[in-house]
C-alpha cells in the first residue's frame, strides 16, 4: 500500500454501458483520484461488444499508467492489448491461465468467502485474491466476508488482498486497515456524479 493503513483503489466497470457514454465518466474519475487498476467487468458474452468496450477504455486507462484487466475472458486479454485478467472462480483455474498468459500477466482470483480458495490461488500463482461481499447486499445467498477473514489474510498472507461488493463508507473506515485495495464499481456508478460518490465511499481514507 502506498501508506500505512490506506488501501489502493480497484476500480470495477458497470456490467452493462455504452462505451461512448461511459467514457467521459470514467475519465473524470480517473483524473479524480489514484486508480490503481481498471476492471473490464462486463456481462455480456458477445466478444464483439467486448472488444469494443475494451478499445474505447484501455487508452483510458493506458495514458494514464493504470493496468486494465478483464473479467473471465482469458481469450481476449492478448488481443485486445490488456494487462491480465480477473477469475470469478476461485484458484481453480489459475495455473493454467498463468501458463497461458505468461509471467508478466496480472491474474487476480475472486474466492468469495473461502479461505481456502483464496490459499489455493494463492498458492497456484495468482497476483491478488479478492473476498466479497463485503458488505450486506438481497444477491447471492447472503453470505458476507467478514471483517476477520480481511484481518486475518493481511496477517499472514503476502499475496495482496481486494476487498469488493457492497462497500459503504463504515466498510471503507474498518476494512482500510486490512486490505490492500478495495473494488469500487455499482457503488458509485448509478449516482448522477461518481467522481462525487466516490470521494463520499472514501472519505474515510482522507
Amino acid at each position: 500500500m502506498s501508506e500505512p493503513d490506506r488501501p489502493q483503489l480497484y476500480l470495477v466497470t458497470p456490467p452493462a454501458f455504452d462505451p461512448d457514454a461511459f467514457a467521459g465518466r470514467l475519465a473524470a474519475v480517473l483524473d479524480a483520484v489514484p486508480v490503481a487498476c481498471l476492471r473490464l467487468a462486463m456481462a455480456s458474452h458477445d466478444a464483439d461488444s467486448v472488444a469494443r468496450a475494451a478499445d474505447r477504455l484501455r487508452p483510458l486507462a493506458h495514458d494514464r499508467d493504470i493496468p486494465i484487466v478483464i473479467a473471465r475472458h482469458r481469450q481476449l486479454v492478448q488481443p485486445l492489448g490488456l494487462d491480465g485478467i480477473h477469475l470469478e472462480d476461485g484458484q481453480r483455474r489459475v495455473r493454467e491461465t498463468r501458463k497461458a498468459l505468461g509471467a508478466d500477466a496480472i491474474i487476480g482470483a475472486f474466492c468469495g468467502t473461502s479461505r481456502h480458495d483464496g490459499l489455493g490461488a494463492a498458492e497456484a500463482g495468482a497476483d491478488y485474491v479478492a473476498f466479497g461481499p463485503a458488505g450486506a447486499t438481497p444477491l447471492g445467498d447472503g453470505t458476507v466476508a467478514a471483517h476477520e477473514l480481511f484481518a486475518w489474510w493481511s496477517e499472514i498472507i503476502e499475496i495482496p488482498v481486494v476487498a469488493e461488493g457492497a462497500l459503504t463508507v463504515a466498510l471503507v473506515e474498518t476494512l482500510a486497515p486490512v486490505t490492500d485495495f478495495l473494488a469500487v464499481g455499482e457503488e458509485i456508478w448509478n449516482a448522477e456524479n461518481p467522481v462525487s460518490a466516490l470521494r463520499a465511499l472514501l472519505a474515510p481514507l482522507g
